[in-house]
């Protein structure tokens, strides 16, 4: 569904609001099957926010700017990711796990309200007053650009899920470190991505941009292969920040390139809900592959299985861009 029907804003307000009421639940949740059905809500919740706010900025990116306006909707993501699991552990070292959720409902409150006062009527958004039906789902899920991008975030959100289960299993039992230093290492790649998205945006829109996504790609294989031959902890710390800085040069690049995919067959929606549904499928056959991995080899292994999925996934995405060059869109 492109959205264009209804517009972007309510999906976006609804989801929010959900998300508060979802912070709720988890409060008043006992049982393990609670919280099964509490987090399957809020992974409705998610799919009516992420690609339909992504598909928001897509519609309003001057023309040439895409890069670096995705890029800096890209760092306010990942810093998100970085703040918020030390801010929910400070949480619930001074105060209490209930405090922590609290503070989740009402910072989702508050952007659900922002949203609902700031975004202009759903009746003003470009994807409905162009008045163009967007491109048939057949003819999308046929294009070769837009499979390249699905591919590519898959492999890659593989490797970030097989990261974010497996790598504090791997530091405690090679290194032994704490917990705190095991967080630290976890969210160091997240970090380092946000830091870079922003000036790695400006370049994409300035060079080959499929460039850009196979040389981050390689760099945060590199990275994945690196967690199994570190021979210390300080061979994590590098390979976490080698990871996050090849996410960083890859993504506003990627992003970029589906936007002007998303504007070229005024389907933003649908093809940022591709992106998007690659993703949660990457941090699905992550987690389950490496666990698999750990249970039939070694741990270690499971990394560079991760490291070849992500080769794979730079093969795939270079074919389907051939002749490897998206043009910058120009500006109107």
């Amino acid at each position: 569904m492109d959205c264009k029907d209804k517009g972007r804003k309510p999906f976006i307000v609804a989801g929010l609001l959900a998300y508060a009421l979802v912070s709720v639940a988890f409060i008043f949740s006992s049982e393990v099957t609670h919280l099964i059905a509490v987090r399957f809500f809020q992974g409705m919740a998610s799919a009516m926010i992420m690609p339909v706010i992504q598909a928001y900025v897509g519609d309003i990116t001057p023309a040439g700017r895409e890069g670096f306006t995705m890029g800096l909707f890209n760092m306010s993501v990942f810093f998100g990711l970085s703040l918020g699991p030390a801010a929910g552990g400070l949480l619930n070292d001074h105060f209490s796990l209930t405090a922590a959720f609290v503070c989740m409902g009402l910072l989702a409150f508050l952007g659900f309200s922002l949203c609902l006062v700031l975004l202009p009527p759903s009746y003003e958004e470009r994807a409905r007053r162009t008045g163009r039906a967007p491109m048939p789902w057949r003819t999308i899920l046929g294009d070769r650009v837009v499979s390249g991008l699905v591919v590519y975030r898959l492999m890659y959100t593989a490797a970030i899920g097989m990261i974010w289960s497996f790598l504090p299993v791997l530091a405690d039992a090679r290194f032994h470190l704490s917990s705190s230093r095991i967080g630290v290492l976890v969210m160091l790649g997240v970090f380092a991505s946000g830091v870079i998205q922003v000036p790695m945006g400006y370049l994409a829109d300035r060079v080959n941009r499929s460039a850009m996504v196979v040389t981050g790609g390689l760099m945060a294989a590199a990275g994945v292969f690196a967690y199994d031959w570190a021979s210390t902890s300080l061979g994590l710390y590098f390979a976490s920040l080698i990871f996050g800085i090849g996410g960083g040069t890859a993504m506003p690049a990627l992003m970029a390139v589906a936007v002007d995919k998303g504007s070229e067959t005024q389907s933003m929606g649908s093809v940022i809900s591709l992106l998007t549904m690659g993703h949660s499928l990457g941090m699905l056959c992550g987690s389950v592959g490496a666990g698999l991995m750990m249970d039939w080899f070694d741990l270690g292994h499971a990394f560079s299985m991760g490291g070849v999925a992500m080769i794979l996934g730079i093969v795939v995405f270079w074919i389907c861009m051939r002749p490897g060059f998206i043009p910058i869109r120009e500006k109107s």
